[in-house]
């Protein structure tokens, strides 16, 4: 897929799924806004896509914070003229295993404002300027399977991942006559650091066979953003090699 001359902005693009996501559009052509709160590992993005040959820039961003989203928005149409793609991917998990008895009401808002509110906010502001676009724009939300099952002591951040979820069926509704498709990726089990480290029995409770990688989401991105497929819009495309549809029993 070529996405040459479009604009996409990733946000949490500094390492694992969001760095991979970045890489892939480059590739295709697109000019990539890579924003991100960590400045260091944001710059090394943006220069292993420049050293590649392609286009990118680098905006610090806080996305719990309603002006520094808003001024995301801002800077990538002075640099590339309007936003096409915006992938919501920055999220944080800890503090996600604290005790349901100590979880404190500051650590929940945390969560649900850095993860949930902020794919409000950025689809939002991005909204406003894809809507001027001939061809409208893509929105895609990482969601999770913590949406769908859950582990112990996970309260804030399987709140914060089924609350995307719903968002992007209720913002796909809204923006659907705007020409802005709004989807969600939930991924299972995605290995962003020594993959080559993983037991074989991590990859066998896979039926896939295997454990995922960011590339895995990466590619799902470039499909639900293709313009050929803007029939696809308000869905939520688990990719998690097959883990959330085995049944365990315990013997």
């Amino acid at each position: 897929m070529s996405f040459k001359d479009k604009t996409i902005i990733v946000t949490g693009a500094g390492r694992g799924i969001g760095r991979a996501i970045a890489m892939s559009y480059a590739s295709a052509g697109a000019n990539v806004v890579v924003a991100e709160l960590e400045e260091e590992k944001g710059r090394q993005t943006v220069n292993e896509i420049v050293r590649h040959g392609g286009k990118a820039l680098f905006v610090l961003c806080d996305v719990s914070r309603e002006a520094d989203i808003v001024a995301l928005m801002r800077r990538t149409v002075e640099a590339f003229g309007t936003i096409n793609i915006l992938i919501n991917n920055a999220g944080i998990a800890n503090p996600h295993t604290a005790s349901v008895y100590e979880l404190s009401v500051e650590d929940w808002d945390k969560v649900m404002n850095t993860n949930a509110r902020s794919c409000f906010l950025a689809t939002r502001e991005a909204a406003k300027i894809m809507k001027g676009n001939p061809q409208g724009g893509a929105v895609i939300n990482l969601s999770s399977t913590r949406s769908l099952m859950s582990e112990a002591h996970t309260e804030a951040y399987a709140a914060s991942k089924g609350a995307i979820s719903a968002l992007t069926h209720a913002m796909a509704i809204s923006l659907g006559p705007d020409g802005i498709t709004v989807n969600c990726i939930s991924p299972g089990w995605i290995e962003t650091e020594e993959y080559n480290e993983l037991r074989e029995i991590d990859h066998k409770q896979h039926p896939s066979g295997r454990v995922g990688t960011p590339q895995d989401i990466a590619r799902a991105c470039l499909y639900l953003s293709a313009e050929d497929n803007n029939f696809v819009t308000g869905a939520q495309l688990v990719i998690d090699g097959g883990m959330t549809r085995k049944m365990i029993y315990e013997p």
